[in-house]
């Protein structure tokens, strides 16, 4: 085999391997740099801001905060701020609109209002879900623990997302007027 005959071989190869790694290189356009510290993953959501509000953890005692505050009572998460929430104690026993119209009135409104039940999943009474949805406020029920986890990650994703969490074991907000 001649000399000359290798040249164009070579550069072919060349041309073919070349337009691999570009066909390669534009599927994967994402930098392949990793942070040892976190064990080499990527947080894809990273970049951001913080959600303002965000849970750490769910206990007996109440729900806590990643900036460390313990919720002991009813509380709604809303706009990246924490309001206490007069409730009755009793689950649903003498609920009214009057507890939702923060809804009513907020602007902009929430995608979605992520309903907290305490321990275990009790459904909205009827009167009550229609005057959300009335209010323009699609509403997800759940117990307390389901809703701070969807709250957290849909807050992390930058939705604008509601919570109105009852504690796992219902108190009463110490000092609040009369629900």
């Amino acid at each position: 085999m001649s000399l000359s005959l290798l040249r164009p071989l070579a550069r072919s190869a060349l041309r073919q391997s070349t337009r691999i790694s570009l066909a390669t290189r534009a599927i994967h356009a994402s930098s392949s740099r990793r942070n040892p510290r976190d064990g080499g993953l990527s947080n894809i959501l990273a970049g951001g801001d913080a959600p303002s509000v965000e849970v750490k953890a769910i206990t007996q005692n109440g729900i806590q905060l990643a900036d460390g505050l313990l919720l002991t009572s009813a509380s709604i998460f809303l706009n990246g701020k924490v309001f206490m929430w007069n409730v009755p104690e009793k689950l649903w026993d003498g609920w009214k609109p009057e507890h939702f119209e923060i809804f009513e009135t907020v602007v902009p409104k929430p995608e979605i209002l992520l309903l907290g039940t305490g321990e275990r999943v009790d459904m909205l009474p009827p009167v009550l879900r229609q005057y959300l949805i009335k209010a323009g406020v699609q509403i997800d029920v759940m117990n307390t623990r389901n809703a701070c986890s969807t709250y957290n990650l849909l807050a992390e994703e930058g939705r604008r997302v509601a919570a109105a969490l009852l504690p796992i074991t219902p108190r009463r907000w110490e000092g609040a007027p009369p629900a």
